[in-house]
């Protein structure tokens, strides 16, 4: 069985102008067209059983809409959304209220995309508020290709975070990228054995053996299987998971157990 827990879709009406844009900016090409059907099509044809998909609001205004349509869309064709916040936003506890209320697990934010830095004292106050209502957190973490040159969340301000909320985040915190896109080195320096989860998106294909190596240092308990399509065919990137030099167990519970815990799904 295969969750994937790091997706994106985008509005049919606006996708092929997004992908576009995103294409150009950093320079990654895309598998897919970006919208759900093509998603439900790829999880068919790669065997993925269950996706997440993480939205990503790049200014105030858009995270009602985003939200709304999580919610509308949320456990349809064993796909789970997440919401949407901008550390603009005026009133978070609010925001994060009513994405509990309509049933979804987590949140995302893109801290390159936002233009904020991941310690920034918004991020900490959405990071706390979230965690008390039993909300995930997934944040991309590392390198963005299409910022390079400004890192918005490295392992040093991912660790001050960590101290300014200790035991009130354990668990509830997920690095995409493997921790640190491109900064494996970091991760494995700073990171591993912290009280945070790993996903795999993005990374499988750019260094497989530091990849089990970080799996291993840091436990397979506490990776999640994730691809970042439209960035990644989910299939490829199934083969490349199961060729880490990984036991049975902990294949097991990266590719699915440790997702199906924190989505509350069997």
């Amino acid at each position: 069985m295969y969750i994937d827990f790091h997706t994106h879709t985008f509005p049919d009406k606006i996708a092929e102008r997004a992908l576009a844009q995103l294409i150009s900016q950093s320079g990654v090409p895309a598998y897919r067209t970006g919208t759900r059907d093509s998603l439900v099509e790829s999880m068919k044809r790669d065997g993925v059983d269950v996706c997440v998909v993480l939205p990503v609001a790049t200014s105030a205004r858009q995270v009602p809409s985003i939200n709304a349509s999580s919610a509308s869309l949320n456990g349809l064709d064993h796909i789970y959304h997440f919401g949407a916040i901008h550390p603009d936003c005026e009133n978070p506890e609010e925001i994060l209220d009513g994405i509990k209320a309509a049933g979804l697990r987590g949140i995302k934010i893109h801290p390159d995309y936002q233009g904020v830095y991941f310690d920034d004292p918004r991020y900490l106050r959405i990071l706390e508020a979230a965690a008390k209502r039993d909300l995930l957190t997934v944040t991309h973490a590392g390198v963005d290709l299409g910022y390079p040159h400004d890192v918005h969340c490295t392992p040093d301000m991912i660790l001050h975070v960590l101290d300014k909320l200790r035991g009130i985040i354990d668990g509830k915190l997920v690095l995409a990228h493997m921790g640190a896109c491109v900064q494996p080195s970091e991760v494995l320096e700073k990171l591993v054995g912290k009280p945070v989860y790993f996903d795999t998106a993005l990374v499988l294909d750019r260094y497989p053996k530091t990849c089990t190596e970080i799996i291993r240092a840091h436990g397979a308990e506490r990776i999640l299987f994730a691809t970042d399509s439209p960035w990644a065919d989910q299939g490829e990137y199934i083969k490349l998971f199961e060729s880490l030099a990984l036991t049975e167990e902990e294949k097991a519970l990266i590719s699915h157990r440790n997702a199906e815990k924190l989505l509350g799904i069997r």
